[in-house]
């Protein structure tokens, strides 16, 4: 094979994929048998049969069975606005993950006390095994469920305070700046590292999606003083959803 030549089934799978695209292969026609792929481009049955796993792998088409394969009908994505956190004001939940005002969102939580495990201890600069306060979210925008969110608080700094159960108390619901105000703690800064990855089975259950899947991962961390408060794993499900971000320029 010529340097930078594509493998067969790679050119196979290209052409199918432009199909889809362009709605020569719309949404739920079936994608060509084995036999016609293998009669259309000229290849081996081995060539046909990768070209249609990599067109699934990439979410382009899905297997029925009994029946046999379509194109899938993927949608548009809509947008998560993030713009870091608000130093003035209260902010919910749902604002410090959303920042679109035009957004109506609602989520629901569960909080329980947690020992911290060796990736959360480091990203809270505590010792493994310490105290956290681990809150689970899911939230929804307009009845759908949208991201998850898992976070964890140092109980060195929260525990026997107003705050320690982040949606109780005089100041529950409105999201980590105002939670740490209310204790004297004031946040400064606000981290995230973007990544993604395939979606756990529990997380695609949550949101609606299928296993495997690709998903955002967000993980964000609020610092006071260079201390970090806060830390959080956010997932979005990558299909349906891109990050979108609006930053100061200083």
């Amino acid at each position: 094979m010529a340097f930078g030549e594509q493998p067969a089934y790679l050119r196979v799978a290209d052409d199918l994929r432009r199909k889809i695209l362009d709605g020569t292969l719309p949404p739920h026609a079936r994608l060509p048998s084995q036999a016609r792929i293998r009669t259309e481009y000229g290849v081996s049955d081995t060539v046909a049969l990768e070209a249609r796993k990599v067109l699934m792998a990439e979410g382009f088409v899905e297997g029925r069975s009994g029946s046999g394969t379509y194109v899938r009908e993927r949608p548009l994505p809509r947008r998560i606005v993030r713009s870091g956190y608000r130093p003035a004001g209260p902010s919910t939940p749902y604002r410090q993950e959303q920042a679109d005002e035009g957004s109506k969102g609602t989520w629901e939580s569960r909080s329980v006390q947690d020992a911290a495990t060796l990736d959360v201890a480091e990203r809270l600069r505590i010792e493994p095994g310490e105290r956290v306060m681990r809150t689970h979210y899911l939230f929804r925008t307009e009845g759908e469920p949208t991201l998850l969110s898992t976070s964890w608080e140092p109980l060195a700094l929260t525990g026997r305070t107003p705050v320690l159960l982040p949606e109780e108390g005089p100041v529950g619901g409105q999201g980590v700046v105002a939670r740490m105000a209310a204790i004297d703690v004031t946040v400064d800064h606000m981290a995230e590292e973007v990544g993604a990855r395939p979606g756990l089975a529990a997380e695609t259950a949550a949101l609606g999606g299928v296993p495997g899947h690709l998903v955002i991962e967000i993980r964000r961390t609020y610092y006071a003083s260079g201390r970090p408060v806060e830390t959080a794993d956010v997932v979005i499900p990558a299909e349906r959803y891109r990050a979108v971000y609006h930053l100061p320029v200083r």
